[in-house]
């Protein structure tokens, strides 16, 4: 039985991700920056799961939880770094504090979680390691610098990481979703709705399952020569 990181397991996409590989008969490791949260998903999941509280804002116990994954999964197939944070200002507006909480959440994260499990997987020399970003990381969008930054980053950093363990089976890939039924949207007046679509050729927005089938393609031996992509699962949105 294959086994399966996903991080932010509780958001809209996470949730979904969660879903597929539980359908799937994966051996699921889920962590939440909220131990509520997280006991939702253990009432949802079951025992013979794993959860982790996984808290961006506290370096220390992220670290000691990652490495006590590490000792606890060695057997780890999948990672899927799927949790991140907005704090919206125009650039003018906005402060260091949000431009580092945002940073340290959406990217430096991702180089943390690879960095501590990936040991595992190079002496396994097998693995599949998703990133998700967003389409904005590829157009940019206006009072979101930090979580642009931070989701252009995560690119580039899957790259580099792809070309350094191609040689020993391990595929990093990106997902870029753009605007995917959650919370988020939950939010957006009809008016919001509506100049968002008006954007989108297929007239309407993802499904976090859409993005969880992408997400489970890659994590198979299906798509075992693909490796260093970003791929956008967006409508139409952007086309690159």
């Amino acid at each position: 039985m294959k086994k399966i990181l996903i991080t932010g397991a509780s958001g809209g996409i996470g949730s979904g991700i969660v879903e597929k590989f539980a359908i799937k008969d994966y051996v699921l490791i889920l962590t939440s920056s909220s131990e509520a949260t997280l006991q939702s998903l253990k009432n949802k999941y079951g025992s013979d799961h794993s959860y982790y509280v996984l808290n961006f804002n506290d370096p220390i116990n992220f670290e000691e939880t990652l490495k006590q994954i590490s000792l606890e999964h060695k057997d780890l197939d999948v990672i899927v770094n799927n949790a991140g944070i907005t704090d919206d200002s125009l650039i003018l507006r906005m402060k260091l504090e949000q431009w580092n909480n945002v940073l340290q959440a959406n990217l430096t994260s991702n180089f943390s979680i690879i960095k501590n499990l990936l040991p595992n997987m190079l002496k396994n020399k097998s693995g599949s390691i998703i990133g998700i970003s967003s389409v904005v990381a590829t157009s940019g969008n206006p009072g979101q610098s930090n979580y642009v930054a931070a989701k252009s980053g995560m690119i580039g950093f899957y790259k580099s990481v792809a070309l350094e363990v191609a040689s020993r089976n391990i595929n990093v890939n990106v997902i870029s979703p753009g605007f995917i039924i959650s919370p988020m949207t939950d939010k957006l007046s009809d008016n919001q709705k509506n100049t968002i679509l008006d954007k989108i050729p297929m007239k309407r927005f993802g499904y976090p399952k859409e993005i969880a089938n992408l997400v489970y393609f890659l994590s198979n031996d299906e798509a075992s020569y693909i490796t260093g992509q970003n791929i956008h699962v967006n409508g139409g949105m952007l086309m690159v």
